[in-house]
């Protein structure tokens, strides 16, 4: 009996060393970002231990210290420092987008995993950088979007693909919400949000990035054809140095793409309508989907399908995030998080960007 329990101590010790082996011990670079509760609140799971923080405003830290319970004695001044005193093996950054490149330079070289959230850049020439160095020292470089949650999205791209609305003609994607400053994002989050700098510009890049990023999943990594884009500031009062509304344009050889990211949607909105040669669907929001089918010339039957979370490790993006650094997922190519993805994304938002200054239509070099 005691060779037993001793037997029994023995596997449950060995269970505890892999579960602490394969812990991710994660850093977080900035706090600015109004996602980053989105790690803060996160409840302990045996999949990531977050075990730093460098943000240089001590009294943001300290708010968000006493608002979530974590330890000032993780939180640093620097990148170097932290990942210095924690040796963390991913990064996740919460800052402002143009930190992204100087994030991925701090880790790179040391192995260090880097998670972002998206857009991946400010502009192309950042990203075609922050490629080589994820290349040249092979660690991942996922992009969040909060649409790679959506099982919605996911059971359009099945019904896609199996052929259920014929061969792709044309997707709509509407992003967007009335406005950081109207929804009430915080001083620090709304000071880098509304800088052409620091986020690349306001919402062609903030909510354009999305319908980039899913485009590009929906077709398998075609790069458009062209890409066309006009933007207007229709809150000056908040918004005064960047856009807040856009129409992007992207044409392909079989297919169009029309994004709509604005600061100007009465209503918070993140959805998606497909058009094939036999039918339609809408991806209204995270859980209701309509599949309609032509009948004749204007009739069609519809089926709405109400779905539920995506199963684990898909639900989280840390848990995605530490599953493929861990090899236990291999993201498809194209995957929206993946960085092949998030590289032709930031091709397109460059080209709009450029588009909407020049008042033309920008050509994209073919593949």
């Amino acid at each position: 009996m005691k060779q037993i329990f001793i037997y029994l101590l023995l596997i449950l010790s060995l269970n505890t060393n892999i579960a602490q082996e394969s812990t991710l011990k994660l850093g977080v670079a900035g706090l600015t970002h109004g996602h980053v509760g989105w790690i803060l609140s996160r409840e302990t799971q045996s999949d990531i231990k977050m075990v730093g923080i460098v943000e240089p405003n001590k009294l943001l830290a300290n708010r968000l210290s006493d608002e979530f319970g974590f330890s000032m004695d993780i939180v640093f001044d620097t990148m170097d420092e932290m990942i210095a005193k924690t040796k963390p093996n991913a990064v996740a950054a919460f800052g402002n987008i143009k930190d992204h490149l100087s994030v991925v330079q701090a880790c790179a070289p040391k192995g260090i995993h880097v998670m972002v959230e998206k857009p991946l850049a400010t502009n192309f020439e950042d990203a075609k950088k922050i490629g080589i160095l994820a290349n040249k020292y092979k660690i991942h470089v996922l992009t969040n979007y909060e649409t790679s949650w959506y099982e919605t999205n996911v059971m359009a791209n099945d019904f896609l693909e199996k052929g259920t609305i014929g061969d792709l003609r044309k997707v709509i994607i509407r992003d967007g919400h009335k406005g950081p400053k109207k929804i009430g994002v915080s001083d620090e989050f709304l000071e880098w949000l509304t800088d052409p700098e620091l986020n690349g510009g306001g919402a062609i890049t903030d909510f354009g990035c999305y319908g980039a990023n899913l485009m590009t999943w929906l077709t398998k990594g075609k790069r458009p054809n062209s890409v066309t884009a006009v933007t207007q500031q229709l809150q000056p009062e908040n918004n005064p140095n960047v856009d807040d509304d856009a129409t992007i344009i992207l044409t392909y050889n079989n297919e169009m793409a029309i994004l709509e990211p604005s600061w100007n949607w009465p209503i918070g909105r993140k959805d998606m309508e497909l058009y094939g040669t036999k039918g339609a669907i809408y991806s209204d929001n995270p859980t209701q989907l309509r599949l309609r089918l032509s009948k004749g010339y204007s009739d069609y039957t519809e089926e709405t399908f109400l779905l539920g979370e995506r199963q684990k490790p898909f639900d989280d993006p840390f848990s995605v995030f530490a599953a493929v650094i861990n090899n236990e997922l291999n993201l498809e190519p194209y995957n929206v998080y993946s960085l092949e993805n998030n590289m032709i994304t930031m091709e397109i938002l460059q080209a709009a960007i450029t588009s909407s200054k020049t008042g033309t239509t920008i050509k994209l070099k073919t593949n």
